[in-house]
C-alpha cells in the first residue's frame, strides 16, 4: 500500500508513530504538508498538485489537520476522494466534527447520550437557557476549541451571563452546557478504528482543574470499557463520517456522555496509557480497507433515476408494527432495508424474519416514489400553553 499521510507537523508524536508503523508492516509512505497542495480542476479529471508537481498515484490518505487548515485540508481531503483514493475520515466528517453545535446537532437525533447543551446568541436567551440545561453550575465552550482550550466553568447564573455576553462581544459563538458533577472531573477517551474500540483510557483533572486533557495537566490511566461506553463510541464515530476517531466521553449517572468525537485524536497519552500499538491498528484497517473499499452509497446509489436511499419509520399505529420484514411487503414494491435502527441497537442487512417493531427506523434503497407514500404526514409540535396567574378583579 502506498499511504499519504496530511500533516504540518511531521515531527509530532502521532505522525511519526503512524509513519514508523506502516514501514514497520512493508507499505510505502510519506508525510505531505497539508498547505502544499494545489486543487487542480483544469482538466477532464480532478487532479491535485504537489510542491508544483502533478501528485503521484496513492491507495489511501490520513487526514491529520489542524483546526487552523480545516477549510482547506477538507478540500484537499474531498479531491482525493473525487479521485477515488480511500480515507478513513471524509472531507464532511471531519467538517462536522470540528464545529461543536454541528457535531451535537447531528448526534441529538440518534439517541446518543450527551450532556444537556442550549445555543443562543440574544442576550435575553442566555438566563433561560442555562435554566434548561439545569442552572448554574454550568460549562460554556467556545465552538471551535481545542486541547480544554475555550472551555469555562461558570458557577452561577450571573458570573455565567457575564462571559457570554463578553465572548459574543468578541463576535465568538459559545454552547451553554450541563455541569455533569457526577464526573468528578474525569473522561473517557475511546479511541475507535473502523467498527471496533481498540484502545480507551481515563483521564482525571489535576487538582482544582475540572478539564481533564492532558495538555490541561490532568493524568491517564488504561481502564476496560463497559458495553455501553464502547457502543456510544463506535456509534458517535460512525455517525459522524469517521472510521478513525477519539471520543470523549463523560461517566454520567445513567451511562456515557458523549462531549466530543476529534477527528485527528492525539496516541501519545493513549500508547503510553495502554501500552498498546494504537497507530498499526490505524494502519492496518487502512490496509484493509484499500484491498475491500467502502463505498458513499449516497453518490453512487443516487444516479439510478427515480431511486435513492431514504429512512422510514414504522409508527405504532402502522400495519408493519408485529410483521417480519418478509411479510412486510416492502421488496414486493421495489424497497430493500439496508439497516434496521431500534433503539441503541443496529442490525444491518437484517432477515426477512424479524419482526418489526414500533418507532423501528429503516434505511431503504428503492423507489423514490413508492418510499414518498409510505412517509405520513408531518405531525405539527403541539406549542405549549403557559398559564398565567389569576389577576384580581378590580372593584367597582
Amino acid at each position: 500500500m502506498k499511504l499519504a499521510i496530511l500533516s504540518r507537523a511531521p515531527q509530532a508524536y502521532s505522525t511519526q508513530r503512524l509513519r514508523a508503523a506502516a514501514l514497520q508492516r512493508g507499505h510505502e509512505v510519506k508525510v505531505l504538508d497539508t498547505l502544499r497542495f494545489a486543487i487542480d480542476l483544469s482538466g477532464t479529471e480532478p487532479d491535485l498538485q504537489y510542491r508544483g508537481r502533478r501528485l503521484s498515484d496513492y491507495d489511501a490518505v490520513l487526514p491529520r489537520i489542524g483546526n487552523s487548515v480545516t477549510y482547506f485540508g477538507t478540500a484537499v481531503v474531498r479531491q482525493f476522494e473525487q479521485m477515488d483514493v480511500y480515507t478513513p475520515n471524509t472531507a464532511n466528517g471531519i467538517t462536522n466534527s470540528r464545529d461543536k453545535l454541528r457535531a451535537n446537532q447531528i448526534l441529538s437525533r440518534h439517541n446518543i447520550g450527551m450532556p444537556a447543551t442550549a445555543f443562543v446568541r440574544n442576550r435575553a436567551d442566555v438566563r433561560p437557557a442555562i435554566a434548561r440545561v439545569g442552572g448554574a453550575p454550568v460549562v460554556i465552550k467556545l465552538l471551535e476549541g481545542t486541547q480544554g482550550i475555550g472551555v469555562i466553568l461558570a458557577p452561577e447564573v450571573k458570573v455565567a451571563e457575564a462571559i457570554i455576553e463578553t465572548l459574543h462581544s468578541t463576535k465568538q459563538n459559545v454552547l451553554i452546557q450541563r455541569f455533569v458533577a457526577e464526573s468528578r472531573g474525569r473522561d473517557i477517551r475511546a479511541l475507535v478504528v473502523g467498527d471496533r474500540v481498540v484502545a480507551a483510557m481515563r483521564r482525571s483533572a489535576n487538582g482544582d482543574e475540572f478539564r481533564s486533557n492532558v495538555h490541561r495537566g490532568g493524568s491517564v490511566e488504561a481502564v476496560e470499557l463497559d458495553p455501553a461506553f464502547e457502543q456510544a463510541a463506535v456509534r458517535s464515530a460512525q455517525i459522524m463520517g469517521l472510521r478513525v476517531a477519539g471520543v470523549d466521553m463523560l461517566e454520567g449517572d445513567e451511562g456515557p456522555l458523549v462531549m466530543e468525537v476529534n477527528s485527528s485524536p492525539g496516541l501519545e497519552g493513549l500508547e503510553a496509557a495502554t501500552k498498546l500499538d494504537v497507530a498499526g491498528a490505524i494502519v492496518d484497517f487502512i490496509a484493509n480497507q484499500v484491498a475491500f473499499p467502502e463505498i458513499d452509497v449516497r453518490q453512487r446509489l443516487s444516479v439510478s433515476t427515480g431511486y435513492g436511499v431514504a429512512e422510514l419509520v414504522v409508527h405504532g399505529a402502522a400495519d408493519l408494527v408485529g410483521r417480519t420484514l418478509g411479510e412486510s411487503g416492502l421488496s414486493e414494491r421495489d424497497i430493500t432495508v439496508l439497516t434496521l435502527h431500534r433503539g441503541t441497537s443496529v442490525i444491518p442487512n437484517p432477515r426477512s424474519s424479524v419482526v418489526l417493531e414500533g418507532e423501528d427506523r429503516l434505511l431503504c434503497f428503492g423507489r423514490l416514489e413508492e418510499m414518498r407514500s409510505m412517509i405520513p404526514e408531518r405531525r405539527r409540535r403541539r406549542a405549549k400553553v403557559r398559564k398565567l396567574p389569576k389577576q384580581p378583579i378590580p372593584e367597582g
